[in-house]
């Protein structure tokens, strides 16, 4: 009876973790991830309800939790830790000051949450571990967040951008679309107004950058479909404006 009341606890917690993660969680969607009956779905969601948990029904939809509600911090197994730390030496020797900033910020808060043992392994290890590349630590653009927060948000941006082939800058009126890392340099897709197509952008060219209020619709591609289309056209995605 024990263990299946802590099996119970479990899955409520991971359910909770679930609701967090994503902005609609549908009954089969939680019944398929643990192997549970619809009407035990109900019940798992009723339950955290009585305990407290503001979690809404939209119909149709699924369940949603109340904006603003969160868990108290969670505690990281050591793998966990180390992973997240492994990725921090990999951000700081990325050549986007503006990533640099905001992944320091936030590994800096889940390292408040990790206990004293494994605080004392997580620096032990950033000083053991090095990544080759970008060894000068050198940053070539800090526009990465701004664009980022765009993207998600169907906001326009307004940019400069400077063409090596023509020596000149211009300035485009663009709906972001997606990024991707080179190695060396950190790519915009985006829909250019003015070209009426889609348009890669280097971001250490981009001289100036202002995103606007104004918004766009959602893309009608996927990003894989981007590639097929590139493909077909037999040309490299990663192609500056030319």
């Amino acid at each position: 009876m024990i263990d299946a009341q802590t099996s119970r606890l479990s899955r409520l917690i991971a359910i909770l973790l679930m609701l967090q993660t994503k902005k609609i969680v549908t009954s089969t969607e939680i019944s398929e991830k643990f192997g549970i009956s619809i009407r035990t779905v109900y019940r798992d969601i009723r339950a955290l309800e009585q305990a407290g948990v503001p979690i809404y029904v939209e119909e149709g939809k699924g369940y949603s939790l109340m904006e603003g509600f969160s868990l108290p911090p969670i505690m990281f197994t050591e793998s966990e830790a180390n992973a997240l730390i492994t990725a921090e030496q990999l951000i700081l020797k990325n050549k986007d000051a503006s990533l640099i900033k905001n992944y320091t910020a936030a590994i800096n808060k889940i390292k408040a949450v990790l206990k004293f043992k494994l605080k004392d392994n997580a620096e032990l290890l950033s000083k053991r571990i090095i990544f080759r590349q970008n060894p000068q630590n050198d940053t070539s653009s800090n526009h990465l967040s701004s664009i980022q927060i765009a993207l998600t948000n169907f906001n326009l941006i307004n940019l400069s951008y400077y063409s090596l082939e023509k020596s000149e800058s211009t300035l485009r009126l663009i709906e972001p679309f997606a990024l991707y890392n080179t190695q060396e340099n950190w790519i915009l897709i985006a829909w250019c107004r003015l070209r009426k197509d889609y348009r890669a952008f280097r971001l250490d060219r981009i001289t100036k950058l202002d995103v606007l209020d104004e918004t766009f619709d959602k893309h009608k591609i996927s990003l894989q479909q981007y590639f097929i289309l590139c493909k077909k056209n037999s040309s490299s995605p990663d192609i500056g404006l030319s």
